[in-house]
């Protein structure tokens, strides 16, 4: 059932209220084969279970991004560690570091950032990582504590030396939307450089849609554009593209055929 796998998806996110049924019953007429919903509150963690549910080809993750930190406490921990076990649960994330936005403090992002790592441990789970103005910290609490645990460095967005770094630990990154962009140039050379068993495609929808519809919400459909914006980098077809970034998602979330 090969086709495109989108890696990290939102489509519990207000924006697609509207039609959100629709629009996922149109996924497999497009090529899109499987999709996982990344959680990035407790909240989100409760939406993306119920929506995995119902949807065959959905698979959700558990966890609480960076900036979220705040709504965790011991009780809400335990509530995360119990729904993160769920039926159709398969990583931790989307966990890590924002010092973009810097709504929560650095050292208490630090401390859930230990702590969800902990929780993937203990369950066996990948892990989904969002690092944003925070390269050093995040490197440094992946290498001395994720050893064992398989990470996705979603949403990739710093040069070669980096992505060097995170490949030789055994990680994969993720590459959406903004490889299409013209200014994207550190990316670009990220893409030239590893290899493609270690890259996963993803939307992160409805933020970050590819060019030509940069700017519009984003959906799983639109990952065809950036699938040939790779295999023009890499000089090879999309279809190589495609069928290898699924291989990759199968063996990151350790999913396997039905």
């Amino acid at each position: 059932m090969t086709g495109i796998f989108d890696t990290h998806a939102h489509y519990d996110d207000v924006a697609f209220d509207k039609d959100r049924d629709t629009l996922l019953d149109s996924m497999a007429g497009a090529g899109v084969s499987r999709i996982v919903n990344a959680a990035a509150s407790l909240s989100s963690t409760e939406t993306t279970a119920r929506l995995a549910a119902r949807c065959p080809f959905v698979y959700g993750t558990a966890g609480v991004h960076p900036d979220e930190v705040g709504e965790l406490n011991e009780e809400t921990f335990a509530w995360l560690s119990r729904a993160a076990g769920g039926p159709k649960i398969v990583a931790i994330g989307e966990i890590g570091l924002d010092y973009y936005w810097d709504k929560e403090g650095h050292e208490e992002q630090k401390r859930w950032f230990v702590r969800q790592l902990e929780l993937a441990r203990t369950l066996d789970l990948p892990v989904v990582v969002h690092s944003r103005e925070a390269a050093q910290d995040t490197l440094d609490i992946i290498k001395n504590e994720a050893q064992g645990l398989c990470c996705d460095i979603h949403c990739f967005s710093y040069g070669v030396e980096l992505a060097r770094a995170y490949l030789e630990q055994g990680h994969y990154l993720g590459v959406g939307g903004v490889v299409t962009f013209k200014n994207a140039k550190k990316l670009k050379e990220v893409v030239a450089y590893m290899p493609l068993d270690r890259l996963l495609l993803e939307t992160d929808c409805p933020y970050l849609a590819p060019v030509p519809h940069r700017g519009q919400r984003n959906d799983s459909r639109y990952l065809t554009f950036v699938a040939e914006a790779i295999a023009a980098i890499k000089g090879i077809s999309p279809k190589r593209v495609v069928e290898q970034t699924y291989e990759n998602a199968m063996r990151f979330y350790r999913l396997k055929e039905e």
